[in-house]
């Protein structure tokens, strides 16, 4: 197989070529660590590299197979983690000058789970400061620019894992979304990414184990590869007292089924908000494709007033906890919308937070309801095409003046504070070739029925098949 064959392979593919020894799993180290050698220094994706210790893996992955070993279902895949999650003996700053020295003893456990799995880590992906903003820069490793233009941003804040994906410089990437930034990036970049429900990635070490905004998984270049990640990254762990119960097992499961009656709200811009001209132009064309597929499609939109307040409460809140204690030492090395995010937070009291908690279960019910009317929701994934690298964010969408550095992503964080899961899938392109996703939200715990459906609507469109320009094969 040639070089780009490797790159490029999907991760299912890539893995069942090293079961059947068609490759070995040095080769498709090789291969990956080549990729990035070869455009790492122009896309900044991963910023600290473990390729000795990948092929160090590699060759002991190899034996494994020689000596007919059980072997985990990602057994070889080249993978590279979120400078969020923690991973023993290898640096992890969190973006921030605070932890650019930082190295953990210990695997967060999406980390942990990949490696079980038999996933080879070649280092850690780009993410803006405390994963704060869907625009991967900061002050430690600069920015990652978007493969498809590196002009603009590839979003975030798993936007490292983003490219190095898009770009063929791993097969999966793993990240964390509490306002869309598995979304986000994705429909940035032209890949998969979802936001499980909460629980089914189980969170730890985590300071706040009960909470539910934010939450991990992976993203893939197709459907199938989201599942296999997904398959390896769920189930119970009792280290997480949210964890589901269900295995991972059950996303191994046929993705293939019939759409027909299938019923589908289906809403251009999640009861008025402010949406680029390019992204409404793609989202509308995506009505044929469900169509065609054979969904019953309506205009509505759930009546979701209070997420805004129940999310912004919930993210300042949180972040103040995380960020506070740092202030006192490390405040001049900490970007002022942290900060500003983190101070937010200070004045709530108990009795905002309980109300907040109390909207939000009638949320929970409203969203029941709607979803007793209609199998899925279908909108946006952003309300922006991937923007100006230069920017930190964008002021104004569509002429809407944007108050805050995360405004822009309502169509993301309202539905994070609902707790559906969500998926965005690539939908199309703007006439500059900039990518554009749809998100698939689906009613609660129905993981496995948002993939579903986004595997039949990926299946009739291709787009996840055209790669960044930067990616001409050699």
């Amino acid at each position: 197989m040639s070089h780009d064959d490797l790159c490029f392979a999907s991760a299912t593919e890539l893995a069942k070529l090293i079961r059947l020894k068609k490759i070995s799993v040095v080769q498709a180290i090789r291969a990956h660590l080549d990729q990035i050698e070869r455009l790492n220094p122009t896309l900044n994706a991963i910023v600290t590299l473990t390729a000795d210790s990948a092929m160090e893996e590699a060759v002991i992955a190899d034996q494994k197979i020689a000596a007919n070993e059980s072997l985990g279902i990602l057994h070889g895949l080249p993978v590279a983690h979120k400078d969020l999650f923690l991973t023993r003996g290898v640096r992890t700053t969190f973006g921030s000058l605070a932890y650019q020295d930082f190295v953990p003893d210990v695997d967060s456990l999406p980390v942990e789970r990949l490696k079980k799995a038999g996933a080879i880590s070649l280092g850690k992906t780009n993410t803006p400061e405390f994963g704060a903003g869907s625009q991967t820069f900061n002050a430690v490793f600069g920015s990652t620019p978007n493969p498809y233009d590196l002009t603009k941003t590839c979003g975030g804040s798993s936007g490292g894992g983003a490219v190095a994906l898009a770009s063929g410089m791993i097969a999966l990437a793993d990240g964390t979304d509490l306002g869309g930034s598995l979304r986000n990036p994705a429909s940035f970049c032209n890949l998969v990414g979802i936001r499980p429900s909460v629980g089914r990635v189980p969170s730890w070490p985590e300071s706040l184990g009960w909470q539910t905004m934010s939450v991990s998984g992976p993203m893939a270049r197709s459907v199938q590869d989201l599942a296999l990640a997904m398959a390896a990254m769920s189930g119970p762990d009792d280290r997480s007292p949210i964890s589901l119960e269900a295995p991972g097992e059950i996303f191994l499961n046929p993705l293939a089924r019939s759409f027909k009656g299938c019923k589908v709200a289906f809403s251009a811009n999640l009861g008025g908000l402010p949406v680029e001209p390019e992204v409404a132009r793609v989202v509308e064309s995506s009505r044929a494709v469900f169509q065609e597929i054979g969904c019953d499609l309506t205009n509505d939109e759930p009546n979701i007033a209070e997420a805004d307040e129940i999310f912004m409460l919930w993210r300042a809140w949180r972040t103040e906890l995380r960020i506070t204690p740092l202030l006192k030492e490390h405040r001049d090395q900490i970007k002022d919308t942290v900060i500003w995010n983190a101070e937010q937070g200070l004045p709530i009291t108990g009795p905002q937070l309980a109300r907040a908690e109390a909207k939000r279960t009638e949320l929970y019910h409203r969203m029941r309801e709607f979803f007793q009317k209609y199998d899925f929701l279908v909108l946006p994934v952003s309300q922006v095409v991937p923007f100006s690298i230069e920017e930190e964010y964008p002021a104004q969408v569509n002429g809407v003046k944007m108050n805050t550095y995360i405004d822009w992503q309502k169509t993301c964080y309202l539905i994070s504070a609902l707790g559906n899961p969500a998926i965005s899938v690539p939908a199309g392109f703007t006439d500059n070739g900039l990518p554009v996703g749809i998100q698939i939200v689906g009613r609660h715990r129905d993981d496995f029925g948002i993939l579903q459906l986004a595997h039949a609507f990926e299946q009739k469109t291709l787009f996840a098949q055209r790669k960044p320009p930067i990616c001409k094969p050699l």
